[in-house]
């Protein structure tokens, strides 16, 4: 079942549409193991350490786009999130221009009461970001629109990566 602004859509707009509302699973790449990465996000996170974040934001994508094989894109971490007349704004996605390559940025801290953001609210901002870029650069579509399949495919990859760092976490030793 298309979104409301689908019909608002030119014919070629609405064939990516439907191409994206297609693709509705993404898995993590073979092999690849992260639950000790989003460990660290969650933890610097909680410890509202910008840099840390953004570092290890960067490092969970270099590895998905490398498994992925899609170019890397950069991670800039930014502390307030801007409001606009719509809300407050999560996440961004600016595909590359030129010689500027893929950008996601990502807000830590609420507008209102600048309170840093929860765990897998965060995440799942990050990852919705990446499927952004995943759409121009993996399933080649010329236009990335939030379908059902697009939001489908966003949670299965976070679903994925917090089912990894469950298993990390009760590995891990207690002190």
């Amino acid at each position: 079942m298309p979104f409301a602004y689908y019909d608002r859509l030119s014919p070629s707009r609405k064939k990516i549409y439907r191409l994206s509302d297609g693709i509705a699973t993404l898995g993590i790449p073979r092999g690849q193991e992260h639950g000790a990465a989003v460990l660290r996000i969650d933890a610097a996170l909680r410890a509202d350490d910008r840099a840390s974040v953004q570092r290890e934001c960067q490092g969970l994508l270099d590895v998905l786009a490398a498994g992925y094989r899609v170019p890397k894109l950069r991670v800039r971490v930014l502390a307030k999130r801007p409001v606009d007349g719509y809300g407050e704004l999560h996440g961004l996605y600016e595909p590359e221009e030129g010689r500027i390559p893929p950008r996601i940025t990502v807000w830590m801290r609420t507008a209102q009461r600048q309170q840093v953001v929860a765990f897998k609210t965060f995440l799942r901002t990050v990852i919705h970001e990446l499927c952004h870029h995943l759409d121009y650069e993996l399933f080649a579509l010329e236009e990335t629109f939030h379908t059902e399949g697009f939001y489908k495919r966003e949670s299965s990859l976070v679903v994925a990566l917090l089912a990894q760092r469950e298993a990390a976490d009760e590995r891990a030793p207690r002190p």
